[in-house]
């Protein structure tokens, strides 16, 4: 017998029928996100959806693409619709982790360690091409990706909140100069995604004036970073139903069975889909997950995460999880 769920299963108290004003609140903080990043990087909507989704759920993005196609610009436009501050750091083979965390000094007047932030101290972090730096030195965002702080010479240090990174890396894994992410760093990325080129049209506009550095500097904040926690937190509210949760743990263990032991997907991958669900319900205006939550955030969210299996081809895994997504039935919806 096929499960079928329903958003009046609320359980545990959760709202039923219309979205709640929490619900809505957010869905028109999101929907002016989304608009102004629109008009400072022309081009594919739907990734600047999904960063706009991975921002709103608290998680991070990782995106593979060519030079030049605009992920600096977007990072600078998320921090500078969402009222917050923006961090940047280049990778290269001679990075630190202290260029990243900050260091403690020995101040000559008062005779006293000092600490001194690094970049991460922002709300929107921008670690462009991040395979170049060692993993020595990538292993430096583990602790600030998972848990909003770092330690310099043992003292834990908080980061602002929210915290946002957006990590680059160029598509060509072969590249000289390069270490491939291992895989619990690629695990820390919420999703990835590439911008591509932004089509003929979207290039023309550019050309001719429009999106780009100019808008950028007329941007103001669509909301404060105090609005935004408060989102977050709603996101923690968007009912789940358990045949729903059950639907994306099916996804996940699809994915597990066709992988095999190489390349499983963790307990921590599943947290992050159902989490970009629950905050693409909420974007929605709605204050439970559907099926096709889920399924809007899947390939984003899992393909970074079994890539071993296809040779470190990131656009051959989105094409495989894609298909699996479309294999595994969905569980029907009755309304009461």
């Amino acid at each position: 017998m096929t499960e079928t769920w329903s958003p009046d299963d609320g359980g545990s108290g959760a709202a039923a029928g219309p979205p709640t004003a929490a619900a809505t609140d957010g869905s028109r903080a999101y929907a002016a996100l989304v608009a102004q990043l629109s008009g400072v990087v022309l081009g594919d909507g739907a990734a600047l959806r999904v960063a706009a989704t991975t921002f709103l759920a608290g998680g991070h993005v990782l995106f593979e693409d060519s030079p030049g196609v605009g992920k600096t610009l977007l990072a600078k436009a998320l921090a500078g619709s969402v009222g917050g501050t923006f961090g940047r750091v280049q990778g290269t083979p001679d990075l630190l982790p202290s260029d990243l965390t900050g260091i403690s000094y020995l101040d000559d007047e008062t005779r006293s360690w000092v600490f001194r932030p690094g970049p991460l101290f922002n709300n929107v972090v921008l670690v462009d091409e991040l395979n170049r730096a060692t993993p020595r030195t990538q292993s430096a965002l583990l602790e600030a990706m998972a848990e909003g702080q770092v330690t310099v010479d043992g003292t834990t240090h908080h980061l602002p909140d929210p915290f946002f990174v957006v990590a680059t890396q160029n598509p060509l894994s072969g590249d000289l100069g390069t270490f491939p992410l291992v895989g619990g760093q690629r695990d820390r990325f919420s999703v990835s995604l590439s911008l591509g080129l932004p089509g003929r049209s979207a290039e023309l506009e550019v050309l001719a004036g429009r999106g780009g550095d100019s808008a950028l500097e007329r941007l103001t904040p669509t909301a404060g970073p105090d609005t935004w926690l408060r989102l977050r937190r709603e996101v923690d509210e968007v009912y789940l139903h358990p045949v729903v949760a059950a639907y994306a743990l099916d996804l996940v263990d699809s994915i597990r069975v066709h992988t095999g032991s190489n390349q499983p997907l963790s307990t921590r991958a599943a947290l992050a889909l159902v989490r970009l669900a629950r905050a693409n319900a909420l974007a929605d205006g709605r204050p439970y997950v559907a099926p096709d939550d889920v399924q809007a955030v899947a390939v984003p969210a899992l393909s970074h995460r079994i890539i071993d299996v296809t040779n470190d081809d990131l656009t051959a895994a989105r094409t495989w999880v894609g298909s699996i997504v479309s294999r595994v039935p969905v569980p029907p919806r009755i309304d009461r």
